[in-house]
């Protein structure tokens, strides 16, 4: 299993805690210095069952300079896929990768329903 995180990010602090916490093993990947291609952001989009724009960080500040939310519904989805993959600070995080599921943000819930633990 793979934890897609950012270091300094509350969320993904207090999920990889939540992983600790449940005795959950994973390879921790800072989506900053180690950013998600093109492919394996299709591939975990794919396996999420996702929509596409729950995989861009809405909330930071480089979405927020590009001006996203208002030129996201006009670009196709090629265009989506390359620009995630073009710096790691557009992806939302944290994202858990398993043998047969992609969680996108830290829902406690979810995360427990996939890897078979109590929240």
């Amino acid at each position: 299993m793979t934890f897609v995180y950012y270091p300094t990010c509350g969320t993904c602090k207090k999920a990889k805690a939540w992983l600790d916490g449940h005795g959950v093993d994973y390879l921790s990947r800072d989506v900053k210095g180690e950013r998600p291609s093109e492919a394996e952001l299709r591939d975990w989009q794919g396996r999420s069952g996702a929509p596409l724009k729950r995989f861009f960080n809405t909330s930071g500040q480089l979405y927020r300079s590009l001006g996203l939310k208002d030129r996201l519904p006009g670009m196709g989805e090629a265009e989506q896929f390359a620009l995630l993959a073009s710096d790691g600070m557009l992806v939302k995080r944290p994202i858990l990768v398993g043998e047969d599921f992609v969680l996108v943000g830290f829902r406690p819930e979810e995360w427990a329903k996939a890897l078979g633990v109590e929240p």
